[in-house]
């Protein structure tokens, strides 16, 4: 990310901190701490400073929570992890010294492509997932997971995605489960796991249920949870279920529904333990959706939440009304209250519903039990049966006949219609549709052809599937539909030359394939704006979803020149030429002070110019010279008359000889020499 400028009233810039890191421009602000970029002068390294705000480091437990980072971060050493260098105190301010990762984050990726295909998402993800998994193994948990601490690296730092701002996390024990001292509840309030709004407890599936809403975020491009208050969307999390992210975005597989589901389960023993468990159903959802497979109840099934279901609950209560209750005055009064830390708390003010770290009382959305006793379910009390002596009757045995008669009827209905008029479906993959027809025609069935799939294992044109699966029962004479392979799901990069940036992109989605980064690069034949080329280029098959990179024109690359006046002619000529500039010589003109074959004039004298552009140059040819005339014998007026009008200035001075006569006696030069016009030419007078 691109530092932001300094402001004046930034007294941080320009300061070096512990005698090593020189800080240079704000690089974002968060709840607790500002960032920094920053030169390390020891290493000579661009690094990123976390300097905690002014007033908090008076605080010793969040001064402490704050160097713990470093020791916590510091132990994880994972290729998508933000590298923790050093921390310090400086005079009482509070700093950590980390890698600099320059390029942009997951919320500028959102803003940008939300919402966006479940494969691009899980992409996006599984990195994140990664480096969270590698912290639970190391017994850390994050705690404040969202789109603006994931950090994406820039061309230059091959787009590597990394997990920043471990500032929260905190090494799991035996002895603390609880989120931080004095009932203060630290995170953003849009990613926050029920159990940590209601009595703070934090694990490491508070972290998978955030990864869970940033899925939801991506898939959606909306947060599942919003209201008018921090305080209102923490009480949406405790008492709503995150919806289903198709409900959206229709046609998202049932299966990636069931993927966030159970992330972001309100029963935290309904989430997958930590976020190693989560990596792994996220490369199986990957997985089906690399494969193209649209629907997979099996995959949906085990990755959907246990209902829990109280075995002593009549089946009736099941069929309750779900919609979530509406806000109660009283308690969100209580809550708004609540909000704030008390005054004086140098966390007051760093509250910010939208992304940044929140501070607030958790215990202001406990959940208060009601007065009086707890209601406890008793089963009904059965009405007293009252008995009476039974009469002999005659109708006994002719019942007892009727209900065998009726059961051996029941028995012989239930083996036709449950067993005899059914036949098992035979196995048909694998072969071509007529093949798989012929054998279900010896097995007394029909076959018709279903809708065809893609399979990155089954051939085009041989049978992926049947309908009822094959071992599963089928009616006599019944109907098998045949599901026939296409073949690996394809596509061609569509050629995209002359296209706009926007129009490209759309050509690539309605393509099946994704937009990655584009390039621009100059070009003289392609106008600004417009692709030049692909990346791979047009006709390579691809798999869906597959990035496509664009190479867009800047237009005609800009020449600057500079002005040759009063240098040598040849030389300009060879240096404007080798820039591929025309030169043109445009005429040689008499100079007295500009020196032969040397530049009079050009045009233009600056850029910028084109390739093929003209550049015109008026060379000298130095001072114009005139013939020195004979003026021997000639009187000095008349000589003197003569050379002046050929353009020569006239001295006299005495021969050897003078004898006061006027007459010339030689002049200098000499007669029949050649000299610049202008010059002076001497009379010796005798």
């Amino acid at each position: 990310m691109p530092p932001e400028r300094p402001s004046a009233a930034d007294a941080l810039v320009g300061r070096l901190l512990d005698g090593r890191y020189r800080v240079g421009g704000r690089i974002a602000r968060g709840g607790m701490a500002s960032v920094h970029e920053a030169t390390d002068i020891r290493l000579d390294r661009t690094v990123a400073v976390k300097v905690m705000h002014p007033g908090l480091g008076d605080d010793d437990d969040f001064a402490q929570r704050f160097v713990r980072e470093a020791r916590a971060a510091a132990r994880l050493n994972h290729p998508h992890v933000v590298a923790v260098y050093d921390q310090g105190d400086d005079d009482g301010t509070v700093f950590l010294a980390m890698e600099y990762v320059p390029g942009h984050t997951l919320r500028d990726v959102i803003r940008k492509e939300s919402p966006m295909s479940p494969l691009r998402a899980l992409d996006l993800l599984e990195p994140v997932v990664s480096a969270l998994a590698a912290a639970h193994r190391a017994g850390l948990i994050h705690r404040d997971v969202k789109p603006e601490n994931v950090l994406i690296g820039d061309e230059a730092h091959g787009g590597a995605i990394k997990v920043a701002d471990f500032g929260l996390a905190k090494a799991v024990s035996a002895d603390t489960q609880h989120t931080a001292t004095g009932g203060v509840l630290i995170g953003t309030v849009s990613y926050l796991a029920p159990e940590l709004v209601v009595d703070g407890r934090a694990d490491a599936r508070a972290d998978v249920y955030a990864a869970g809403v940033v899925l939801y975020e991506l898939l959606t491009g909306r947060k599942p949870h919003e209201g008018e208050s921090p305080i209102q969307v923490a009480y949406r999390h405790v008492h709503e279920d995150v919806p289903a992210p198709s409900a959206l975005q229709p046609g998202l597989p049932a299966y990636v529904d069931a993927l966030v589901a159970r992330a972001t389960s309100r029963d935290r023993t309904q989430r997958p333990a930590d976020a190693g468990v989560l990596l792994h159903q996220v490369h199986r959802v990957t997985q089906a959706l690399r494969e193209g497979v649209a629907d997979d109840p099996e995959l949906a099934a085990d990755l959907l939440p246990v209902a829990l279901v109280d075995p002593h609950v009549p089946d009736e209560e099941e069929s309750e009304d779900t919609t979530p209750e509406p806000f109660d005055a009283v308690e969100m009064a209580t809550l708004s209250a609540r909000l704030q830390p008390p005054p004086g708390d140098p966390r007051a003010g760093i509250v910010d519903a939208a992304h940044h770290t929140t501070a607030f009382d958790r215990t202001a959305v406990r959940t208060e039990p009601p007065a009086g006793p707890p209601a406890v379910r008793r089963p009904s009390t059965p009405a007293p049966v009252v008995t009476t002596p039974r009469r002999r009757s005659v109708r006994g045995p002719l019942a007892l006949v009727l209900a065998v008669l009726l059961v051996a009827g029941l028995g012989g209905g239930a083996w036709w219609f449950g067993w005899e008029r059914w036949t098992v479906t035979p196995g048909v993959l694998g072969v071509d549709q007529a093949t798989a027809a012929a054998q279900l025609g010896e097995a007394g069935l029909d076959a018709e052809e279903g809708d065809p799939r893609f399979s990155e294992t089954v051939a085009a044109g041989l049978v992926l599937g049947t309908e009822p699966e094959p071992g599963d029962r089928v009616l006599d004479g019944g109907t098998v539909t045949l599901i026939m392979s296409l073949g690996p799901e394809r596509y061609e990069v569509p050629a995209l030359k002359g296209m706009t940036e926007d129009q490209a992109q759309d050509a690539l989605e309605q393509g099946n394939l994704a937009f990655g980064e584009s390039v621009e690069k100059f070009s003289e034949k392609v106008p600004a704006g417009q692709v030049m080329r692909t990346v791979p280029k047009p006709g390579e098959v691809l798999k869906p979803d597959a990035p496509v990179d664009l190479v867009l024109s800047k237009g005609r690359r800009p020449i600057e020149i500079r002005d040759w006046t009063g240098e040598d002619a040849g030389e300009a000529t060879t240096a404007l030429e080798r820039r591929e500039l025309v030169v043109e010589v445009t005429g040689e003109e008499h100079s007295d002070t500009v020196a032969e074959g040397d530049v009079i004039s050009q045009d233009p004298t600056a850029g910028p110019l084109y390739k093929g552009d003209t550049v015109q140059l008026v060379v000298s040819k130095g001072p114009e010279l005139v013939e020195v005339p004979e003026v021997k014998s000639m009187g000095v007026e008349a000589a003197t008359e003569q050379l002046e009008a050929l353009g020569f200035e006239v001295v006299e001075e005495r021969a050897d000889l003078y004898l006061g006569l006027g007459f010339v006696a030689s002049s200098d030069p000499s007669a029949g020499s050649m000299a610049p016009k202008g010059s002076t030419i001497t009379l010796y007078l005798v």
